[in-house]
């Protein structure tokens, strides 16, 4: 939980916000809130301007894109050298055996290479998808099974209502608290 204190003038903006919530962000104190950090993240921005958060004030992040930093070369233990430009796609120059470990072992040279749109490509990743497809709705199945299969292992049923369970302390916990007369 991430502790919030909104600042006095938007306090019931955001007492407003906090109980719209499901479920609802809690007070912990008379002016603070317990915000879950997941909810923390896609909160409106205006409710946090000048609220402590967490014991420190709130600090909006500027998203304002500035000019890219410019890389002007890459340093080596010999100095700094100029980067190459290359067109995208086009391989870098070889490496200089100097930037090879002493035990160093080449890669194989690849007989080609497959851009990710290529028809091979996307069949192979189309199979793979109907191949995971297909092994989700086994799964399923496997669990969709008759009561006397022995790979789901023993049921437990409920003998109040038409449920089944895999454990019997889930059959159990099931019977407290859906069931607690019976």
């Amino acid at each position: 939980m991430i502790r919030v204190q909104p600042t006095a003038a938007l306090r019931v903006d955001f007492a407003r916000w906090a109980v719209a919530q499901t479920p609802k962000v809690r007070t912990v104190s008379p002016s603070d809130f317990a915000v879950p950090a997941y909810l923390f993240t896609h909160m409106p921005e205006p409710l946090l301007l000048g609220a402590l958060v967490d014991g420190r004030q709130y600090v909006p992040v500027e998203d304002e894109p500035g000019e890219p930093a410019e890389l002007l070369g890459v340093a080596t233990p010999e100095g700094l050298t100029a980067l190459v430009h290359e067109t995208p796609g086009e391989p870098l120059p070889p490496l200089p055996d100097s930037g090879y470990g002493p035990d160093a072992v080449p890669l194989p040279k690849p007989e080609r290479q497959l851009a990710a749109t290529s028809p091979a490509a996307v069949e192979a990743a189309m199979t793979a998808a109907v191949v995971a497809v297909e092994l989700a709705a086994a799964n399923e199945e496997t669990r969709g099974r008759s009561d006397s299969s022995p790979e789901v292992g023993p049921p437990y049923a409920c003998a109040s209502c038409p449920r089944t369970f895999t454990t019997q302390r889930g059959r159990d916990t099931h019977r407290r608290h859906v069931h607690p007369e019976a």
